[in-house]
């Protein structure tokens, strides 16, 4: 498991709030992680790997 959010295909842009969010249900203790920035070995963690459609068609 990894924690970058800024990697993670559940990150996402939120128009109406202006900002990156994760798009993940979290209940209370996973979103006082996320905000706190502790939140190690996220279990929703899939990286953004835009490549990989292309890398299977091959």
């Amino acid at each position: 498991m990894a924690s970058n959010c800024e990697s993670c295909v559940n990150y996402v842009y939120d128009d109406e709030m202006e900002c990156y969010c994760c798009d993940m249900n979290l209940d209370e203790d996973d979103m006082v992680k996320f905000l706190t920035g502790s939140f190690d070995n996220c279990p929703y963690y899939r990286l953004d790997d835009e490549y990989a459609v292309v890398r299977h068609q091959m």
